[in-house]
């Protein structure tokens, strides 16, 4: 039983060793990328053995603004994702604590909003924020990404709520407490962990998004992917230079990724196990 148990554990490992480098070989190609020249990026099959340069990274600040560029990214993500996790937790705890007519079917109706192909709005909202004379404008993006990122926040933290016992918050309650003391002091501390889940999820969208911050921004206002298509050029694709940018860009989301690692985790196994 332990020799057969030692080989199950054994291809576990090895199927685990392939998808682990399966899904990083991605990244690691578009590293290895970034510290080749232009002519050793072009060659095919591929150049294992180069001589690294650095100078891509350097480059790709004097080219465009990428500086820029990330951080009207940063501004544009965290700004979005703090304005869909405030409506979205406010809006998620009514619907899980109020009961009113046909709640069911609002709640239904708040995921079809998330359900939205996005390309069907994308005209809408631009001659919205153009009669608003928005466009070119963080604020602009800041709405447009809000308009899917609270609607999917407002469902998800809903399967949070439901999971803490209304008791915990009655309890409060009858010591004093008022609906939003018991929202704020009681029942937010104990989703931290969805929190931390959901927004991650909302960042990452609003940080890789293209369709609106190719429709809504020029140069002012322009974001990190719709830089990217600027090293497409006349005489080819700077592939380095694409690179080393993607590398860059990957770089603020690692960090806020591992900086809420713990309750990533916590919130993606949260109502797992009563």
């Amino acid at each position: 039983m332990s020799k057969k148990r030692g080989i199950i554990n054994f291809l576990l490992l090895v199927l685990t060793v392939i998808v682990f480098a399966v899904v990083l070989f991605p990244p690691f190609m578009l590293f290895l990328t970034s510290i080749k020249n232009n002519v050793d990026a072009l060659k095919y099959p591929p150049v294992w053995l180069f001589k690294p340069t650095s100078s891509n990274y350097r480059e790709i600040f004097e080219l465009i603004p990428f500086g820029s560029y990330l951080l009207n990214s940063f501004v544009v993500a965290m700004i979005s994702t703090v304005i869909a996790l405030s409506i979205g937790s406010l809006a998620a705890y009514g619907l899980t604590r109020f009961r009113f007519k046909r709640s069911k079917d609002l709640s239904f109706w708040i995921l079809s909003i998330r359900m939205t192909p996005p390309v069907a709005a994308a005209i809408p909202i631009f001659i919205i924020m153009r009669n608003l004379r928005l466009l070119d404008t963080p604020l602009a993006l800041i709405l447009a990404y809000c308009t899917f990122n609270i609607p999917f926040a407002t469902w998800l933290l809903r399967s949070f709520f439901q999971e803490i016992p209304q008791e915990i918050e009655e309890s409060a309650m009858v010591d004093g407490c008022s609906s939003f003391g018991a929202f704020s002091r009681i029942a937010i501390p104990l989703i931290t962990p969805g929190l931390a889940a959901t927004g991650i999820f909302t960042f990452i969208f609003s940080w890789n998004e293209f369709l609106f911050a190719l429709i809504l921004t020029g140069t002012r206002a322009q974001t990190v992917p719709v830089a990217l298509t600027g090293f497409i050029r006349e005489t080819g694709v700077m592939w380095s230079h694409m690179a080393a940018a993607g590398v860059l860009a990957m770089v603020p989301m690692i960090i806020f990724t591992a900086l809420v690692q713990r309750n990533l985790v916590k919130g993606l196994t949260m109502g797992a196990i009563k």
